[in-house]
């Protein structure tokens, strides 16, 4: 074909205790690129909607663009045309992996393109390399990597894109809320303090310990017992007006935890089934708006499948 069409979805990153280590994507928002054979070589991008002109139509500076461009140095396909019109499906700056989005359909569409010769876990790298140019440099698997392969995603090792997907409970639902707000990623960053004492250290690794084992076992009382941050929610939550009173309100409607996405703004809450999940949005959206604050809320399940191509 010379053609195709790829969605690469939201993702929902740190979970509360695994700051830039875990991540799953959801259903609904996302990024979506229509992709095209061209006979000059290279990746042009001749389109952008959705993003409100925010973002550069340059390959080298386009997360999508640079990451089209890292599979066809790899494989020695420089001479390789393609042209891409990029749909921005979900808002930027919203701690729901925007740039990995696009990032990852910029390679998976090249791939295609390409005769898929690489499997979506060796895509990883070249989707990394389109992030990475959003994130100030440095290399953070959590969104990229769910967003990727689907489902519940570990990352072991950055510099060797050393992954791990996990098993999950049936059921478990994702009620996420946008807050009309913008958070862009090197700001969330820049706040952290780079000193953490022993005892959260410690905390918060006992934390994560507990969610992973959840996991695998369906132990959903174990699960929410660990969805708890000690050392970046209460760095980060002062950015989003009104984060305790929706944090409050998810817990309230029987979130099994309730923490920032990614860098914020949007708040996550994880539930065991659908009708919880919709009463935490409806909650949460009610509390941003007693701060009078908008904000879209989104009900899903876990996306298993992650980037899909059409």
């Amino acid at each position: 074909m010379n053609g195709y069409k790829v969605f690469a979805p939201a993702t929902v990153s740190n979970l509360a205790c695994g700051f830039d280590l875990i991540g799953f994507p959801i259903h609904g928002p996302g990024d979506e690129i229509i992709a095209n054979r061209s006979d000059t070589p290279g990746v042009q991008i001749i389109s952008i909607t959705g993003a409100k002109g925010k973002l550069p139509l340059e390959t080298e500076k386009n997360t999508a663009g640079v990451a089209a461009m890292a599979v066809l140095k790899h494989l020695g396909r420089e001479d390789f045309g393609a042209t891409f019109e990029i749909r921005k499906k979900m808002p930027i700056g919203s701690g729901m992996g925007s740039s990995a989005a696009s990032a990852v359909a910029g390679a998976v569409a090249i791939n295609a393109l390409l005769g898929n010769p690489l499997t979506k876990r060796e895509l990883l790298p070249f989707a990394s390399a389109g992030e990475q140019i959003a994130s100030g440099g440095s290399i953070h698997l959590d969104n990229v990597a769910p967003c990727l392969m689907g489902g519940f995603v570990f990352n072991c090792n950055n510099d060797t894109f050393d992954v791990v997907r996990l098993l999950a409970p049936k059921g478990l639902h994702c009620a996420l809320v946008f807050p009309h707000l913008t958070i862009l990623t090197a700001e969330a960053r820049s706040i952290l303090s780079p000193n953490v004492p022993l005892k959260k250290h410690v905390e918060q690794s006992a934390n994560l310990g507990g969610l992973i084992v959840g996991l695998y076992r369906g132990d959903l009382d174990l699960i929410s017992r660990s969805l708890k941050d000690v050392i970046i929610e209460p760095q980060r939550s002062k950015l989003i007006t009104g984060f305790d009173e929706v944090q409050s309100a998810a817990l309230a409607q029987g979130a099994l935890g309730c923490s920032i996405s990614g860098a914020g703004p949007s708040v996550f809450a994880l539930c065991q089934s659908s009708i919880i999940a919709e009463a935490c949005a409806q909650a949460m959206q009610q509390a941003f708006e007693k701060k009078g604050i908008n904000s879209n809320a989104y009900v899903s399940t876990i996306n298993m499948e992650g980037a899909k191509v059409y």
